[in-house]
């Protein structure tokens, strides 16, 4: 049961966007520039960041969602992906399966995530030599910055966080391709609603 009243089945941060809207419009909005707008990392790229930071956090919502995000959201080979995410979500970030400029990058996102001081000018360094550019940087470290506000605020409101992995798999799919300003709830059952 969640700390102050949230919409029944509003899963994850659902539930609080759409019990404050004037303050979800915001993290929406945030989110959906953030993630999906111009940048030169891709789209599964900087999903993989949040369910890094996510999975840092002990979020389950965001790092089960910000998974599926990620594996809906990639041209690339799923197989591969799916060994990046395992080894984000294990926090393993130097296995092999993940490029020299994802692991500087998520190197920066974890310095982010325990306290954003500890960023240091070599961790820059070595992110631009495997590179990464400004705008790489940049996002990497507002999503890591974003998605520790994000974790804390659902999971500090004790927002419901559903068991079924089909949820997440069909929200996953749905923010891939319509991104994050639409109102999106699930039923009980998992299925979305228009």
């Amino acid at each position: 049961m969640s700390h102050v009243p949230l919409p029944d089945n509003a899963p994850g941060i659902v539930g609080p966007m759409l019990a404050y809207p004037r303050t979800g419009q915001h993290i929406a909005g945030l989110a959906e520039a953030l993630l999906r707008g111009p940048s030169s990392l891709t789209r599964a790229e900087r999903e993989i960041i949040a369910t890094y930071v996510s999975s840092l956090n002990d979020c389950d919502f965001c790092s089960s969602l910000h998974s599926e995000v990620a594996k809906h959201s990639t041209g690339e080979d799923s197989g591969r992906l799916e060994d990046v995410l395992r080894a984000a979500q294990l926090g393993t970030i130097n296995d092999s399966v993940i490029d020299e400029k994802m692991q500087s990058l998520l190197v920066i996102a974890e310095r982010v995530w325990e306290n954003g001081h500890l960023v240091s000018k070599a961790d820059i360094s070595n992110a631009r030599v495997a590179g990464a550019d400004d705008q790489a940087i940049h996002d990497t470290v507002l999503t890591a910055a974003m998605f520790s506000m994000i974790n804390r605020y659902i999971d500090g409101l004790a927002a419901y966080t559903p068991t079924d992995p089909k949820i997440y798999e069909l929200a996953g799919a749905s923010l891939a391709e319509r991104g994050f300003l639409d109102r999106i709830r699930w039923d009980l059952a998992g299925e979305e609603e228009e």
